[in-house]
């Protein structure tokens, strides 16, 4: 793996910075233009060295203002849904088009969760929505790298194994957390893993739209 590659591999931004704290700034900027582009490089600069801070002070702040670890965890994983330009693939070969919808439709059923939860058999159909949205995405992204691992994604395909791997490890983590669930009946770490799964998601699609025409 190369130097570049590795860097790729640790700096992968939060959805949390693009999707809550950017348009915090947007607005900051339209009152004080500098106070903004100071405070968007500082937040840019500190998730690159440390991945996901932006995700753990946006929980802080939650928690200092609510009830608790689980109502923050529920706020993320509600934003899952949203769309940020950050994680969206604009090349319009199939492979591609069909893993930006997958992705995009995974992040929606794992959205759902919190509002689902209550309802029983809305719960359980939303988990049987995410096991077929994962092997969705996993094999479209499949499908992408058998077609262009050899060329525009060569120099790349090592760091895009290794986001492949996390994913997959990370879906496990989430089907683990299911069990213990309906065993315990606590939540919060159900919550946890598919914000991480929406996060490894994100690494992904920002990896791919990184890699040159």
């Amino acid at each position: 793996m190369t130097m570049e590659d590795d860097n790729d591999a640790s700096s992968v931004e939060s959805f949390a910075l693009h999707v809550v704290l950017f348009p915090i700034l947007d607005e900051l900027e339209k009152i004080d233009l500098s106070a903004a582009q100071t405070l968007r490089a500082a937040f840019e600069k500190a998730e690159k060295q440390n991945p996901g801070i932006s995700q753990d002070i946006i929980s802080g702040v939650l928690e200092a203002r609510s009830a608790g670890v689980s109502l923050n965890t529920e706020c993320l994983l509600k934003l899952a849904a949203l769309d940020s330009e950050e994680y969206m693939l604009r090349r319009k070969e199939d492979v591609f088009e069909k893993l930006n919808e997958q992705a995009k439709e995974l992040k929606k059923i794992l959205a759902r969760l919190p509002d689902e939860i209550g309802d029983r058999p809305k719960f359980l159909q939303t988990i049987k929505d995410i096991a077929s949205g994962i092997k969705d995405l996993l094999e479209a992204l499949n499908r992408l790298i058998k077609k262009h691992g050899a060329g525009r994604l060569r120099d790349r395909k090592s760091v895009l194994d290794a986001h492949k791997k996390e994913f997959i490890n990370s879906s496990k983590n989430f089907s683990d957390t299911l069990k213990v669930y309906f065993r315990d009946g606590h939540i919060t770490n159900v919550y946890k893993s598919a914000n991480k799964l929406v996060n490894d998601t994100n690494t992904i699609l920002k990896m791919l739209k990184s890699v040159g025409n």
